[in-house]
């Protein structure tokens, strides 16, 4: 029970910031994402935490907060938890984690300041926040912010940034380590936990006639399965002629009435593998990756898997025969970190006669919207960035907790 008549104590003011979310009309959806997980304050915090499940607030600073204030801390945290951002960034955390850490608070705050110009949550003063960053994903602040720090910059503060800090570190912290920490079982869990959550957020914000929440609805669109699509891409463009069957019918020919024998291959030639190395593609989807494209050579048997290893030039080229490809994922070694230049990679093609059946190319898609110009199939695996759309060949869109 919240105390009455007297002053509250530091925890009955943080249960009493969720109430007032929870009673909020705008955000009635968000009332399972706040359920999920432990809800603590703690002396050993400096401000606030969460390990993508658990959040924890430092006693000291909340007692700093109006209660306008700690509203949008607790809405803060519960969106890194909504975005999944701990698991879903990890990779940027391990190329720079001050900047990753920077980059997600961006968006969370651009969102809430947005939907709250009542001042029902207001941002506490050591927030970071620029208007220019409305609308873009983590990734894209993180290059944005990459860019600055290479150039010797300070983000620059937009139009409606007055009052923020935008030089400072935020005001609260990420334990990436501790959502690593969570046993697989405890990830799983968390995952449909937060799954349920937003389709049940979604389905009261609907009841109450809010007008719902787009970035729940966002969530909740159908993902495609990227394997399929690229176990699809391969096998269609790696038909082969080495001998003919009557079995299956030649589509080509069928509509003009001649019915042709179609061609199959036991085994393919040639497949490149050109996989983005700037910083942006960390271990764990590499590696991911590297495994799944195993798996699918396995079905469709190629003579030779090429990766190029690539960020303003190419930086490695590694073969693997068919027999080797049992030890790819392991004995591949990733070169790169520099910038992001496509067009280093068909030009490299081209400059080698690299006669590849098709191309497949694992990137972010942060690439200035030059795609380069290929003279083979090509498939495009993008990461994290629904925004891209590349000019050329196929696209599918991967999600970070897909792989």
């Amino acid at each position: 029970m919240l105390a009455i008549g007297k002053q509250l104590t530091t925890e009955q003011r943080l249960q009493k910031a969720v109430v007032d979310i929870m009673g909020n009309a705008k955000y009635v959806a968000l009332a399972g994402v706040l359920m999920i997980g432990d809800r603590t304050v703690r002396d050993d915090i400096p401000t606030a935490c969460t390990n993508g499940r658990d959040e924890m607030y430092g006693r000291a600073f909340v007692e700093t907060l109006t209660d306008a204030e700690l509203r949008f801390l607790v809405l803060h945290e519960c969106y890194h938890k909504l975005y999944r951002h701990l698991t879903t960034w990890k990779h940027l955390y391990e190329r720079d984690a001050d900047l990753a850490n920077r980059a997600c608070d961006y968006v969370i705050n651009c969102k809430i300041t947005d939907d709250n110009p009542d001042g029902f949550a207001v941002m506490p003063k050591q927030g970071l926040l620029d208007a220019k960053y409305r609308g873009w994903d983590s990734a894209a602040v993180f290059d944005d912010l990459q860019r600055n720090k290479s150039q010797g910059d300070n983000p620059q503060s937009s139009d409606d940034t007055t009052g923020s800090n935008n030089t400072a570190n935020g005001f609260d912290d990420h334990d990436w380590e501790g959502a690593q920490q969570l046993s697989d079982d405890e990830q799983r869990e968390l995952a449909r936990d937060i799954d349920e959550a937003i389709r049940q957020g979604a389905l009261i914000a609907g009841r109450v006639g809010s007008g719902g929440d787009r970035d729940l609805e966002k969530l909740l669109q159908p993902q495609v399965d990227w394997r399929e699509v690229l176990r699809d891409f391969i096998t269609s463009t790696c038909t082969g002629s080495d001998y003919s069957t009557w079995r299956r019918p030649n589509r080509r020919y069928v509509s003009s009435g001649h019915y042709l024998p179609s061609g199959i291959t036991e085994q393919v030639g040639e497949l490149v593998i050109a996989i983005d190395t700037s910083g942006s593609i960390g271990s764990h989807e590499l590696t991911g990756f590297l495994s799944e494209v195993k798996g699918i050579c396995d079905t469709v048997r190629p003579e030779r898997v090429r990766l190029l290893y690539w960020d303003t030039t190419v930086c490695a080229d590694e073969t693997y025969d068919m027999h080797e490809l049992d030890k790819l994922p392991t004995s591949t070694k990733p070169a790169g970190g520099g910038g992001t230049i496509v067009e280093c990679v068909p030009n490299y093609i081209t400059e080698h006669n690299i006669t590849a059946q098709a191309a497949i190319v694992l990137t972010d898609g942060y690439l200035g919207n030059s795609w380069g110009t290929w003279s083979m199939p090509l498939l495009w695996c993008i990461l994290n960035n629904e925004r891209a759309k590349p000019d050329c060949g196929k696209a599918v869109h991967i999600k970070g907790r897909e792989l």
